[in-house]
């Protein structure tokens, strides 16, 4: 079941891209207490993920926090070592890049999608969400472009 706006996020450890490599990340930790903006993608260095949804992000990423938004996190069902680098490529320093390469934090979210008709196996749909303490406020899952998840979106709905 796809998560909803009132849901609380779940709490998954995942990885996150830390000055010395992977490191464990609680997304119960990291949603607690505070204001968070998740964008997620089907997988870093694609096209759509980043010739238009990332970099909308990196543009807003100001106006968003000027909405009270605590976090700006990116995830997708990558290893920790590609989301630093495309972190790097995009010029997303300021994200949390969160790296789901078991798909666990995607499944209890309940976004995965099948793509292994393109060779990628499971991955994450494309989405943005904003919560608020861990209880989400918005989500918006896009199955086709990038329009309900986009940074324009998420600004819409601050």
């Amino acid at each position: 079941m796809t998560i909803s706006i009132g849901d609380k996020i779940p709490d998954v450890t995942i990885k996150t891209n830390g000055a010395s490599g992977p490191e464990d990340i609680s997304t119960g930790e990291l949603f607690a207490g505070k204001r968070v903006v998740l964008f997620g993608v089907p997988g870093a260095f694609t096209p759509g993920c980043s010739n238009t949804h990332m970099p909308g992000f990196v543009i807003k990423a100001d106006e968003i926090r000027d909405k009270g938004v605590d976090t700006i996190a990116c995830m997708a069902v990558n290893d920790a070592f590609v989301m630093g680098a495309w972190q790097e490529n995009q010029n997303a320093q300021a994200f949390t890049m969160l790296a789901d390469g078991n798909v666990e934090f995607t499944h209890a979210l309940g976004l995965e999608m099948d793509a292994s008709g393109a060779g990628m196996g499971t991955r994450c749909k494309r989405f943005a969400l904003i919560a608020n303490d861990g209880v989400v406020e918005y989500i918006g899952v896009d199955a086709k472009g990038v329009h309900e998840s986009s940074a324009e979106a998420v600004l819409d709905k601050l």
